[in-house]
């Protein structure tokens, strides 16, 4: 069972996210909080494996809420719930070392599989904020000059990592042990002088290695 806690501070929203989550049997909205102090609260009275958190909230904001559960509490990944004009959020949260942005106003589906994903140590965003966040960040070609750095492997690799796979996952589709995916990534990582996976991902969006992001 993946356990979560939602922040935000419009009960409409909540609303409707957790009606959203429930529809899924393996995940449980263990807490809901209306502000990022009482999502900090909830996080380390709860211990969920993922946390929901707004952005834009009173008391804390999303960003605060974030640096303080990584500080307090960095088995719970930490998912960003964004808007469109927020791109320069995003690009603090990254910093943060948020692992999945997803959009309020997005497709059900991602916010189920964005959960999943980032509760079994996956990377995940939204395709509509990773092509949003490439628009601000470094071109196509330096992304793709960057890639040429990696093995035939390494890119596979990371092209299954930016599609929101879990280090099980991508032992599984390539018939190789975890542990090999794990030395994989942290090669990828070292190699293209990002800090995780969620930077990665976005590399592997600006490389053309994903599909998908209109």
């Amino acid at each position: 069972m993946i356990r979560v806690v939602l922040a935000d501070d419009e009960a409409m929203i909540r609303a409707g996210i957790a009606a959203i989550l429930g529809s899924d049997d393996r995940i449980e909205v263990v807490a809901q909080a209306v502000d990022g102090r009482e999502a900090v609260d909830e996080v380390l009275r709860t211990r969920p494996d993922v946390v929901l958190l707004d952005i834009q909230m009173p008391e804390l904001d999303g960003l605060a809420a974030a640096r303080e559960i990584r500080r307090l509490r960095p088995e719970t990944s930490v998912v960003m719930l964004t808007t469109f004009n927020e791109e320069t959020y995003v690009e603090q949260a990254l910093a943060l070392g948020a692992s999945g942005f997803l959009l309020k106003s997005g497709d059900p589906f991602e916010l189920l599989a964005g959960v999943r994903a980032v509760a079994d140590g996956a990377a995940f965003l939204s395709p509509k904020i990773a092509k949003r966040v490439i628009e601000q960040l470094t071109g196509r070609a330096t992304s793709r000059e960057q890639v040429k750095l990696l093995t035939p492997k390494e890119t596979e690799v990371l092209a299954l990592l930016g599609s929101g796979m879990s280090n099980a996952d991508i032992a599984a589709r390539l018939f190789i042990v975890e542990g090999t995916v794990k030395a994989h990534v942290s090669t990828i990582l070292s190699r293209l002088g990002v800090k995780n996976r969620v930077q990665a991902a976005i590399v592997a969006y600006e490389a053309g290695l994903v599909e998908s992001l209109a």
